[in-house]
Protein backbone atom coordinates (compact mmCIF):
# COMPACT_ATOMS: atom_id res chain seq x y z
CA UNK A 1 0.00 0.00 0.00
CA UNK A 2 1.58 3.31 -1.10
CA UNK A 3 1.23 6.32 1.27
CA UNK A 4 1.06 9.88 0.50
CA UNK A 5 4.03 11.87 1.95
CA UNK A 6 4.61 15.51 3.79
CA UNK A 7 7.37 17.83 2.31
CA UNK A 8 10.48 17.43 3.57
CA UNK A 9 11.87 18.94 6.80
CA UNK A 10 15.07 20.88 6.58
CA UNK A 11 18.27 19.33 6.96
CA UNK A 12 20.50 19.36 10.14
CA UNK A 13 24.20 19.44 9.81
CA UNK A 14 24.97 16.26 11.58
CA UNK A 15 27.67 14.40 9.91
CA UNK A 16 27.37 10.75 11.56
CA UNK A 17 27.70 6.98 10.49
CA UNK A 18 25.45 3.58 11.46
CA UNK A 19 25.52 0.97 13.47
CA UNK A 20 26.53 -2.15 12.30
CA UNK A 21 24.16 -5.13 10.97
CA UNK A 22 26.09 -7.93 11.08
CA UNK A 23 26.40 -11.31 13.12
CA UNK A 24 29.24 -9.46 15.09
CA UNK A 25 29.38 -5.88 15.85
CA UNK A 26 32.79 -4.14 15.34
CA UNK A 27 34.34 -1.66 17.62
CA UNK A 28 33.41 1.92 17.79
CA UNK A 29 35.04 3.96 15.34
CA UNK A 30 35.37 7.92 16.14
CA UNK A 31 32.52 10.28 14.94
CA UNK A 32 33.12 12.74 12.73
CA UNK A 33 33.10 16.24 13.92
CA UNK A 34 29.47 18.19 13.96
CA UNK A 35 29.75 21.20 11.22
CA UNK A 36 32.32 20.37 9.13
CA UNK A 37 31.90 19.84 5.13
CA UNK A 38 32.84 18.43 2.82
CA UNK A 39 33.24 18.45 -1.43
CA UNK A 40 30.45 16.61 -2.93
CA UNK A 41 31.74 14.15 -5.33
CA UNK A 42 31.58 14.09 -8.84
CA UNK A 43 29.60 11.76 -10.79
CA UNK A 44 29.73 10.62 -14.49
CA UNK A 45 26.59 9.59 -16.48
CA UNK A 46 26.07 5.62 -17.72
CA UNK A 47 27.08 4.98 -20.94
CA UNK A 48 24.46 5.03 -23.45
CA UNK A 49 24.09 1.59 -23.78
CA UNK A 50 23.42 0.82 -20.24
CA UNK A 51 20.42 -1.03 -19.28
CA UNK A 52 17.61 1.68 -18.27
CA UNK A 53 13.47 1.96 -18.21
CA UNK A 54 12.14 5.10 -19.63
CA UNK A 55 10.10 7.55 -17.67
CA UNK A 56 9.37 11.11 -16.30
CA UNK A 57 7.27 10.26 -13.00
CA UNK A 58 10.69 11.32 -10.52
CA UNK A 59 10.43 14.45 -11.63
CA UNK A 60 13.80 15.07 -14.20
CA UNK A 61 12.72 12.93 -16.69
CA UNK A 62 15.89 10.62 -16.59
CA UNK A 63 15.70 7.12 -17.56
CA UNK A 64 15.96 4.88 -13.99
CA UNK A 65 19.41 3.12 -14.65
CA UNK A 66 20.00 1.73 -10.88
CA UNK A 67 18.42 0.91 -7.08
CA UNK A 68 20.18 1.79 -4.29
CA UNK A 69 19.58 -0.18 -0.87
CA UNK A 70 20.04 0.59 3.14
CA UNK A 71 21.03 -2.77 4.79
CA UNK A 72 19.97 -2.58 8.21
CA UNK A 73 15.80 -2.70 8.47
CA UNK A 74 15.80 -3.35 4.54
CA UNK A 75 17.73 -6.18 3.96
CA UNK A 76 18.50 -7.60 7.19
CA UNK A 77 15.93 -7.73 9.98
CA UNK A 78 18.46 -6.51 12.57
CA UNK A 79 16.83 -3.50 14.17
CA UNK A 80 15.30 -5.01 16.80
CA UNK A 81 18.28 -6.66 18.01
CA UNK A 82 19.83 -2.44 18.42
CA UNK A 83 16.96 -1.53 19.79
CA UNK A 84 16.95 -4.31 22.60
CA UNK A 85 20.81 -4.00 23.15
CA UNK A 86 21.03 0.14 23.59
CA UNK A 87 17.66 0.01 25.44
CA UNK A 88 20.15 -2.70 28.21
CA UNK A 89 23.31 -1.02 27.83
CA UNK A 90 21.93 2.59 28.26
CA UNK A 91 19.68 1.61 31.39
CA UNK A 92 22.81 0.00 32.66
CA UNK A 93 24.74 3.23 32.61
CA UNK A 94 21.90 5.28 33.79
CA UNK A 95 20.13 6.84 30.67
CA UNK A 96 16.90 6.47 29.68
CA UNK A 97 16.59 5.16 25.91
CA UNK A 98 13.26 3.34 24.89
CA UNK A 99 13.78 0.63 22.26
CA UNK A 100 11.38 2.70 20.45
CA UNK A 101 13.49 5.20 20.06
CA UNK A 102 16.24 3.73 18.74
CA UNK A 103 15.22 3.77 15.64
CA UNK A 104 14.78 6.99 15.50
CA UNK A 105 18.18 7.77 15.56
CA UNK A 106 18.95 4.76 13.24
CA UNK A 107 21.72 6.33 11.50
CA UNK A 108 23.81 8.14 14.19
CA UNK A 109 27.02 6.70 15.52
CA UNK A 110 27.48 5.09 19.05
CA UNK A 111 29.39 8.49 20.12
CA UNK A 112 26.46 10.77 18.69
CA UNK A 113 23.25 8.37 20.24
CA UNK A 114 25.15 8.28 23.67
CA UNK A 115 25.98 12.26 23.79
CA UNK A 116 22.05 13.08 22.63
CA UNK A 117 20.87 10.95 25.35
CA UNK A 118 23.36 12.20 27.76
CA UNK A 119 22.44 16.20 26.85
CA UNK A 120 19.41 15.41 27.35
CA UNK A 121 19.20 14.09 30.89
CA UNK A 122 22.32 15.95 32.20
CA UNK A 123 22.73 18.90 29.55
CA UNK A 124 26.17 17.51 29.38
CA UNK A 125 28.29 14.89 26.73
CA UNK A 126 29.79 11.95 28.16
CA UNK A 127 34.02 12.01 27.87
CA UNK A 128 35.61 9.67 24.87
CA UNK A 129 36.52 6.85 27.35
CA UNK A 130 32.91 6.40 28.87
CA UNK A 131 31.42 6.65 25.44
CA UNK A 132 33.83 3.33 24.49
CA UNK A 133 32.81 2.04 27.42
CA UNK A 134 28.86 2.24 27.18
CA UNK A 135 29.35 1.17 23.00
CA UNK A 136 31.21 -1.93 23.81
CA UNK A 137 28.70 -2.85 26.68
CA UNK A 138 25.76 -2.46 23.86
CA UNK A 139 27.80 -4.18 21.07
CA UNK A 140 28.67 -7.25 23.49
CA UNK A 141 24.56 -7.76 24.24
CA UNK A 142 24.20 -6.83 20.39
CA UNK A 143 26.66 -9.99 19.75
CA UNK A 144 24.39 -12.29 21.94
CA UNK A 145 21.61 -12.20 19.23
CA UNK A 146 21.78 -14.96 16.50
CA UNK A 147 22.18 -13.40 12.85
CA UNK A 148 19.51 -11.40 11.58
CA UNK A 149 17.31 -12.76 9.08
CA UNK A 150 16.86 -11.26 5.85
CA UNK A 151 13.79 -8.94 5.10
CA UNK A 152 10.60 -11.32 3.54
CA UNK A 153 10.58 -10.40 -0.10
CA UNK A 154 13.88 -8.60 -0.29
CA UNK A 155 15.65 -11.26 -2.22
CA UNK A 156 12.24 -11.67 -4.91
CA UNK A 157 12.48 -7.45 -5.00
CA UNK A 158 15.88 -8.00 -5.73
CA UNK A 159 15.60 -10.77 -8.52
CA UNK A 160 13.01 -8.45 -10.19
CA UNK A 161 15.20 -5.43 -10.26
CA UNK A 162 17.87 -7.65 -11.52
CA UNK A 163 15.69 -8.99 -14.13
CA UNK A 164 15.23 -5.35 -15.33
CA UNK A 165 19.02 -4.71 -15.83
CA UNK A 166 19.07 -2.29 -13.32
CA UNK A 167 22.28 -1.67 -11.39
CA UNK A 168 21.50 -2.72 -7.74
CA UNK A 169 24.05 -0.93 -4.93
CA UNK A 170 24.45 -1.35 -1.45
CA UNK A 171 24.94 1.77 1.10
CA UNK A 172 25.55 0.82 4.11
CA UNK A 173 27.39 2.40 7.28
CA UNK A 174 28.07 -1.30 8.26
CA UNK A 175 32.13 -1.80 8.76
CA UNK A 176 32.27 -5.54 8.67
CA UNK A 177 35.08 -7.07 6.62
CA UNK A 178 32.96 -10.29 5.67
CA UNK A 179 29.73 -8.40 4.45
CA UNK A 180 29.96 -9.16 0.95
CA UNK A 181 30.10 -13.00 1.83
CA UNK A 182 26.92 -12.32 4.41
CA UNK A 183 24.87 -10.36 1.43
CA UNK A 184 26.11 -13.36 -0.88
CA UNK A 185 24.98 -16.12 1.48
CA UNK A 186 21.79 -14.76 1.54
CA UNK A 187 21.14 -12.73 -1.46
CA UNK A 188 22.90 -15.18 -4.26
CA UNK A 189 24.65 -13.71 -7.48
CA UNK A 190 22.98 -9.78 -6.57
CA UNK A 191 26.20 -7.88 -5.19
CA UNK A 192 29.17 -7.05 -6.13
CA UNK A 193 32.13 -5.20 -4.63
CA UNK A 194 32.52 -2.60 -6.72
CA UNK A 195 28.76 -1.43 -6.48
CA UNK A 196 28.80 -1.46 -2.28
CA UNK A 197 29.43 1.64 -0.16
CA UNK A 198 30.58 0.84 3.34
CA UNK A 199 31.90 2.74 6.18
CA UNK A 200 35.69 2.19 5.13
CA UNK A 201 34.54 4.04 1.93
CA UNK A 202 33.10 7.78 3.75
CA UNK A 203 34.48 9.97 5.62
CA UNK A 204 30.71 11.12 6.74
CA UNK A 205 27.86 8.51 7.60
CA UNK A 206 23.99 9.35 7.29
CA UNK A 207 22.54 11.70 7.66
CA UNK A 208 24.81 13.60 5.49
CA UNK A 209 24.29 12.87 1.63
CA UNK A 210 28.39 11.58 1.02
CA UNK A 211 27.78 7.79 0.97
CA UNK A 212 24.65 7.95 -1.64
CA UNK A 213 27.22 10.79 -3.63
CA UNK A 214 29.77 7.76 -3.41
CA UNK A 215 27.07 5.44 -4.30
CA UNK A 216 26.45 7.28 -7.54
CA UNK A 217 30.27 7.91 -8.45
CA UNK A 218 30.92 3.96 -7.95
CA UNK A 219 27.92 3.50 -10.16
CA UNK A 220 29.02 6.23 -12.57
CA UNK A 221 25.09 7.86 -12.13
CA UNK A 222 23.23 10.79 -11.84
CA UNK A 223 20.67 11.46 -9.28
CA UNK A 224 17.57 11.28 -11.60
CA UNK A 225 19.04 7.82 -12.52
CA UNK A 226 18.47 6.81 -9.67
CA UNK A 227 15.72 5.01 -6.29
CA UNK A 228 16.66 4.77 -2.92
CA UNK A 229 15.24 2.32 -0.28
CA UNK A 230 15.60 3.41 2.89
CA UNK A 231 14.32 2.56 6.47
CA UNK A 232 15.33 5.25 8.71
CA UNK A 233 14.39 8.89 8.74
CA UNK A 234 18.54 9.68 9.08
CA UNK A 235 18.62 7.49 5.91
CA UNK A 236 16.02 9.32 3.62
CA UNK A 237 17.21 12.25 4.53
CA UNK A 238 20.79 11.52 3.61
CA UNK A 239 19.32 10.26 0.43
CA UNK A 240 17.06 13.31 -0.63
CA UNK A 241 20.22 15.48 0.38
CA UNK A 242 21.92 13.34 -1.78
CA UNK A 243 19.16 14.61 -4.59
CA UNK A 244 17.58 11.05 -5.16
CA UNK A 245 14.41 9.95 -5.65
CA UNK A 246 13.57 8.19 -2.33
CA UNK A 247 11.17 5.24 -1.14
CA UNK A 248 10.72 4.77 2.64
CA UNK A 249 9.72 1.33 4.08
CA UNK A 250 8.44 1.32 7.55
CA UNK A 251 9.40 -1.72 8.98
CA UNK A 252 9.90 -0.15 12.48
CA UNK A 253 7.77 1.01 14.99
CA UNK A 254 7.79 5.02 14.27
CA UNK A 255 5.14 6.47 12.99
CA UNK A 256 4.52 7.36 8.72
CA UNK A 257 4.91 10.29 9.30
CA UNK A 258 8.56 10.50 10.03
CA UNK A 259 9.71 9.29 7.07
CA UNK A 260 7.39 11.55 5.19
CA UNK A 261 8.75 14.67 7.02
CA UNK A 262 12.34 13.77 6.08
CA UNK A 263 11.20 13.64 2.67
CA UNK A 264 10.09 10.46 1.22
CA UNK A 265 8.85 10.31 -2.33
CA UNK A 266 6.76 6.86 -1.42
CA UNK A 267 6.03 5.81 1.18
CA UNK A 268 5.45 1.42 1.54
CA UNK A 269 4.88 -0.68 5.12
CA UNK A 270 7.14 -3.49 4.37
CA UNK A 271 9.58 -5.09 1.80
CA UNK A 272 6.61 -7.14 0.84
CA UNK A 273 4.48 -4.66 -0.05
CA UNK A 274 7.23 -2.88 -2.16
CA UNK A 275 7.94 -6.36 -3.46
CA UNK A 276 4.29 -6.58 -4.60
CA UNK A 277 4.24 -3.41 -5.67
CA UNK A 278 7.21 -2.82 -7.44
CA UNK A 279 5.76 -3.08 -11.05
CA UNK A 280 3.22 -0.99 -10.82
CA UNK A 281 5.70 1.62 -9.44
CA UNK A 282 8.45 0.96 -12.30
CA UNK A 283 5.36 1.42 -14.66
CA UNK A 284 4.48 5.15 -12.80
CA UNK A 285 7.49 6.34 -13.63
Amino acid sequence: MEKTPSKSSQARRFCESKDSVSATEAPLASAPSMGRTQPSPTHSALPPNSPSIEGGGKGGGSALRAVLFDMDGVLYNSMPYHAKAWHRAMTEFGFDLPEDEVYLHEGRTGASTVNLVSMRQHGVEETEERIQEIYSVKSAYFNEFPPAEPMPGAFELLQKIKAQGLKILIVTGSGQHSLLDRLNHHFPDIFCRELMVTAFDVKYGKPHPEPYLMGMQKGGLTPEECVVVENAPLGVRAAKAAGIYTIAVNTGPLPDKVLTDEGADRLYPSMQALCDGWEEFVASL
